[in-house]
C-alpha cells in the first residue's frame, strides 16, 4: 500500500476504533460486551500459540541450561577456591598448633627456671655486621628488652641480646664462633666455658684439667653478674665426645647443643632474672633406664621309663 492520505486516515481510523473498544471493555468489567469477542479469539488463536510456545520452548530450555550449566561451572570453581583455602588454613592450623605447642614448651621452661621472659618470633637470619651467626626477633626496647639479655627457647640456650631497636632486636646465636659463655656441670659442678663452632658443637673448656666427664653428661649456664648477659642454670647442652687428656691445667669437651640453631621460631628473652640459682632443675628429666630382660629360666628334660621294665627286672 503506498502511503497516501487516505492510508494514513484509515490508519487513524483504526487507532480510534481500537482506543475505544479497550475503553468500552475496562467500563464494562465483568459484564464487558466484548467478553464473547475475547472467547472467540482465544479459541482461534489458543492452538497458535500453544505451537509457537512448543518452538520457542526448547530454545528457551536450551539458553537455561546453558546459563545453569554457567552456574554449575562458577559453583565449581568457588568449591575449588573454597577446598584450597581449606587446605591452606589446615596448613597454617596445623603451624599454628606446632607453634603454640613450642610456646608452651617454652613457657615450661622459663617456668622451671624462674625467669621472666617475653615472648617473641625469628623474622630474620644473618646480619649486615660480617658474617656473623645472628637472627633478628620481631621485640625491641619497647618491649622492655635490652642489650646482653639472655634468650631462650624451650629446649635451652639460643644466644644473647646484641643490639636493640625499638621494635626488633638482634640475637647473636650460641654457635657463633665469637660466642661465649661460662657452663656448669650437672651434679658435679665442673665450671667450663662454651664456645660457638659454627655448624659443628660448641668447644667446652673445663678449668679443672683432671675432671672426670663421660658422653652424655650434660651442661646448664654458669651465669654472670647482674644475670647479664647469662642467667643462670639454662640447658646448653651434652657432651658427644672428650678429648684425650695432654697434661694440660685444662680439659676440652665437644657438646651438641639442644637448641636446633637451624629452625628456630618463637623465643624468649629473659626480661627478669631468677630469685635463686636454678641449677639442674631446667634440665628435662632424663629418659627411665629399660629394665633388664629377666634370665631365661633353666630346660628341664622329663625321661619317661617304658612300662613293665621294673617288673621284668625284679623276676
Amino acid at each position: 500500500m503506498r502511503d497516501t492520505r487516505e492510508s494514513r486516515l484509515l490508519l487513524v481510523l483504526l487507532v480510534a476504533i481500537a482506543f475505544a473498544l479497550i475503553t468500552v471493555d475496562i467500563r464494562g468489567g465483568e459484564d464487558s460486551p466484548l467478553d464473547g469477542a475475547r472467547e472467540t479469539a482465544a479459541s482461534v488463536f489458543g492452538p497458535v500459540e500453544e505451537s509457537v510456545a512448543g518452538v520457542v520452548d526448547p530454545v528457551g530450555n536450551a539458553i537455561a541450561a546453558v546459563r545453569d550449566s554457567d552456574e554449575r561451572h562458577d559453583r565449581i570453581s568457588d568449591l575449588e577456591r573454597e577446598n584450597a583455602e581449606l587446605k591452606q588454613r589446615l596448613g597454617s592450623d596445623d603451624r599454628n598448633r606446632a607453634r603454640a605447642t613450642e610456646f608452651d614448651k617454652m613457657l615450661a621452661t622459663a617456668g622451671r627456671g624462674q625467669y621472666g621472659i617475653t615472648g617473641a618470633e625469628v623474622i630474620a637470619i644473618g646480619s649486615t655486621q660480617g658474617f656473623s651467626w645472628t637472627v633478628t626477633i620481631d621485640a625491641g626496647s619497647r618491649d622492655g628488652i635490652r642489650r646482653d639479655m639472655t634468650v631462650i627457647n624451650g629446649d635451652g640456650l639460643v644466644g644473647r641480646v646484641t643490639t636493640v631497636g625499638r621494635s626488633t632486636a638482634t640475637v647473636l646465636l650460641a654457635t657463633d664462633p665469637d660466642f661465649t659463655v661460662g657452663t656448669r656441670m650437672e651434679k658435679t659442678g665442673e665450671i667450663g666455658f662454651a664456645n660457638g663452632q659454627g655448624d659443628r658443637p660448641l668447644r667446652v673448656q673445663l678449668l679443672n684439667g683432671k675432671a672426670k666427664v663421660k658422653k652424655g653428661d650434660r651442661l646448664v649456664t654458669f651465669g654472670s653478674r647482674g644475670d647479664r648477659p647469662f642467667v643462670p642454670g639454662v640447658p646448653v647442652g651434652e657432651i658427644v665426645r672428650v678429648d684425650t687428656l695432654d697434661g694440660g691445667l685444662t680439659r676440652t669437651v665437644q657438646v651438641r647443643p639442644y637448641v636446633g640453631f637451624t629452625k628456630l621460631d618463637i623465643v624468649g628473652v629473659v626480661t627478669e632474672p631468677p630469685r635463686a640459682n636454678p641449677r639442674d632443675s631446667v634440665l628435662p628429666p632424663r629418659p627411665a633406664a629399660p629394665k633388664p630382660k629377666p634370665a631365661p629360666k633353666p630346660k628341664v628334660t622329663v625321661t619317661a621309663t617304658p612300662p613293665g621294665r621294673d617288673a621284668a627286672t625284679r623276676s
